[in-house]
């Protein structure tokens, strides 16, 4: 995949793409246009908390998109920039009302921890994922059994309703790639995740299955990284980068803790993982070799 973004003008967010619905990804596109905005017109975070009384800090979590947006500091802001244009205005209040709607996630409050909210909007949002995972097969591939099975293990204090809320939420999640126009998903798991029997024996024969039947989705890429293929330069852990339509969001790389989560968007520190997944693209199994190889290991578990 090429790494580069075509240099032109920024687009100007009459429409959200369909990628980009959702609360996660309209909160950080107001907050960009909005720093775009006072950046332009040479207006300082300060003068502009002050507009809204707030704090310059209520600002860069504004910018940021890391709050939901009063209407009214939205529209003391747009004036406060010399933005007159009612089209224009009109735009970005849109967005702002998107951006304070509750996501499909808020149903499943009781099982999804706030630090995890933030991905479940990009996740929606992007146009791309890739992942690479040396636990388990990644959550977007995950059958119900073996959803189960690792839900155990990150919650064994779980009462049964409450592990089936978990393993619903994640299914709901999955819907992602079943729409019209779903992300590219490119998944690279390592060897040890296919052969440790998460569930038991039957629970990862079905994993398997499902995996196999994945590779068959044109815009899913499923690579194996062999024990054969020694060290790598992953050996970190797994994460996650997630791409968006072009112009829209920063590229963020994701990175699950036990009890926490780290998300990563600075140009610098997302290239790096971008270029760690091109070299595990290489030394993992190309992708038309996959399906046998995973024969190969459903045979043998």
């Amino acid at each position: 995949m090429n790494t580069s973004r075509a240099a032109g003008p920024v687009p100007d967010d009459h429409a959200l793409d369909q990628h980009l619905a959702g609360p996660t990804a309209a909160r950080m596109l107001v907050g960009a246009r909005l720093r775009r905005l006072r950046e332009a017109r040479g207006v300082t975070r300060e003068e502009a908390g002050s507009t809204i009384r707030g704090s310059d800090s209520k600002i860069s979590r504004l910018e940021l998109g890391r709050t939901g947006f009063k209407l009214r500091d939205v529209v003391d802001l747009l004036t406060l920039y010399g933005v007159t244009d009612e089209a224009e205005r009109e735009v970005v209040l849109t967005l702002a009302t998107q951006a304070n709607a509750p996501g499909w996630w808020q149903h499943y409050s009781d099982v999804v921890p706030a630090w995890l909210e933030p991905y479940l909007g990009l996740e929606q949002a992007a146009s791309v994922i890739r992942t690479y995972d040396v636990q388990f097969v990644p959550d977007l591939l995950q059958t119900p059994e073996y959803a189960r099975a690792v839900m155990r293990l990150y919650y064994p204090g779980d009462t049964e309703e409450t592990l089936e809320r978990r393993v619903e939420m994640r299914m709901r999640r999955q819907q992602v790639l079943d729409g019209d126009d779903p992300p590219k998903l490119w998944v690279a798991i390592d060897e040890s995740a296919l052969r440790r029997p998460t569930g038991g024996r039957a629970t990862l024969r079905l994993q398997l299955r499902r995996l196999i039947e994945a590779t068959e989705l044109p815009h899913v890429t499923v690579q194996v990284l062999p024990f054969s293929a020694g060290g790598h330069p992953a050996a970190g852990g797994s994460f996650t980068f997630l791409r968006f339509p072009e112009g829209g969001l920063p590229d963020v790389v994701y990175l699950e803790q036990l009890a926490t989560a780290i998300y990563l968007d600075k140009p610098a520190e997302v290239a790096g993982y971008w270029d760690v997944l091109n070299r595990i693209g290489v030394q993992a199994t190309q992708a038309r070799e996959t399906p046998g190889l995973l024969g190969r290991i459903l045979y043998e578990v």
